[in-house]
């Protein structure tokens, strides 16, 4: 059972990385605006009432902001990644496991999230420590 969640997990994370740089791309907004522009030269757009005029200007205006939105998040996020991948890389003492970590799958990152909680946890118990010892000084 577990090993077809795992298969499971994997498709669906494919598939929402594909879902994402194909709503992210220049060319499925081109054909997403020739469809809008399709639709608004339609005798059936021109034969509805003011209402239904507005409401599908509306829709497809929301349409349209889904790709830009897509599109605007992914440079967002890559540009994010590769400086934090740069900040890790001209560190030493990082561990260079997370660079390219969104690469990864959720569960590598469950992974490392429960390591970086640890050692958050150690290091704010040395913390307590170090001031309980200057407390008793």
């Amino acid at each position: 059972m577990e090993r077809i969640i795992r298969h499971v997990d994997v498709v669906f994370e494919k598939l929402t990385t594909i879902a994402t740089i194909v709503l992210g791309n220049s060319i499925t907004f081109t054909c997403a605006l020739c469809v809008v522009l399709y639709w608004f030269t339609n005798e059936g757009f021109f034969a509805q009432d003011i209402h239904a005029m507005i409401g599908d200007v509306i829709l497809s205006i929301t349409f349209l902001s889904l790709f830009i939105i897509q599109k605007a998040f992914n440079k967002f996020s890559r540009s994010l990644h590769l400086k934090i991948n740069e900040l890790v890389s001209s560190n030493e003492s990082a561990n260079n496991a997370v660079i390219n970590i969104e690469t990864k799958t959720e569960s590598e990152i469950s992974e490392f999230s429960k390591e970086y909680t640890e050692l958050a946890k150690q290091l704010y118990d040395l913390e307590v420590e170090r001031k309980m010892d200057l407390d008793n000084v």
